[in-house]
């Protein structure tokens, strides 16, 4: 029986991109994969999640795993290069799985990793300080040494072949699936009970997602206030879902102020943070899901959107190479 060690740092992060993809798997990859024999490596913040798992992913071990006292970025780093490969070779693991851009550089066991996106590594702005760009160096070098490379788009598989300079053959594209597989789609009377909460407009546009610059909120507003000008029905708003930036920067500019800037006032509804089943229901209720990012590894919203139902209205650029503002 194959033995299977995961890095599980991000599990129960379901604000994260990395925490839904692993939370997700660990529901459903053991269902599939019975001849597997799964070791889920745990850090103390993460412990509190042990419960849920043995109710949703039984047949996953969970071994929790001490750190020392450190400041958190180190805590991570040491868990990643130091913690993990050493557990795996001391439980003789098959492989390590690393389900997010951070591999070993010692690797005493075979280890797969998934890059999701090399977006710190080829936008600007996302760069971050100098301790991010070694990072970002690092975690580089460490994908190039792993025996093989998951990510969820060939958009993605491009850039990793290309910026990574990883060999074709080792890059393999394994789609997501919507966050909400396998729940139900929301009926009428779901529906109208998330209107009620958020005090929806009757007919609107949706957008859901984040609020950094690549997610071009602004562009959003812009279109809507030009749908506006040009004769388009005032009846359907525009609602954003999310929570709000705190800061207004040119990283994260604030929806708010664009919109009064637009002179869009009472036009735009910012309902605030939606949970899963919520989002579904928005979805789904939507006269258009609306998304102009101008860089993806893949898309999630795009996908939620489409299996709720909603005409989707994104831009050229989403999970493909960065356009040449980034480059």
């Amino acid at each position: 029986m194959t033995h299977i060690a995961i890095n599980g740092w991000f599990v129960g992060q379901s604000t994260t991109g990395s925490g839904q993809y692993i939370d997700h798997l660990l529901t459903h990859l053991p269902r599939y994969a019975s001849a597997v024999r799964w070791s889920l490596l745990l850090p103390p913040h993460a412990m509190r999640e042990a419960s849920r798992l043995a109710a949703v992913a039984p047949t996953v071990a969970v071994q929790p795993v001490s750190l020392p006292p450190l400041p958190a970025p180190l805590a991570k780093l040491w868990w990643e290069q130091v913690t993990i490969p050493h557990m795996a070779r001391r439980l003789s693991a098959d492989l390590l799985w690393v389900p997010y851009w951070a591999a070993p550089l010692w690797q005493p066991t075979p280890v797969a990793v998934t890059v999701h996106d090399l977006i710190p590594a080829l936008l600007p702005a996302y760069r971050g300080g100098w301790l991010q760009r070694m990072y970002t160096a690092l975690v580089s070098v460490t994908a190039r040494r792993a025996a093989a490379v998951i990510t969820v788009s060939h958009a993605s598989k491009r850039d990793i072949v290309t910026h990574l300079r990883i060999p074709n053959a080792r890059v393999h594209v394994i789609y997501h699936g919507p966050n909400q597989e396998g729940a139900p789609q929301p009926d009428a009377a779901v529906q109208m009970a998330v209107r009620q909460k958020f005090t929806l407009p009757q007919r609107f546009f949706l957008y859901v997602g984040g609020f950094d610059v690549r997610k071009n909120v602004r562009a959003t507003l812009e279109g809507y206030a030009r749908y506006l000008a040009r004769g388009g029905d005032p009846g359907v708003q525009l609602v954003i879902a999310g929570k709000l930036p705190t800061v207004d920067s040119s990283f994260t500019p604030d929806p708010q102020r664009l919109a009064a800037e637009l002179g869009l006032h009472g036009q735009v509804y910012f309902c605030g943070w939606v949970d899963e089943l919520e989002k579904a229901a928005l979805y789904a209720m939507a006269t258009a899901y609306v998304f102009p990012s101008l860089y993806e590894g893949f898309g999630m919203m795009v996908l939620e959107a489409m299996r709720a139902g909603a005409p989707v209205v994104t831009s050229a650029e989403s999970a493909n190479a960065p356009p040449a503002r980034f480059a």
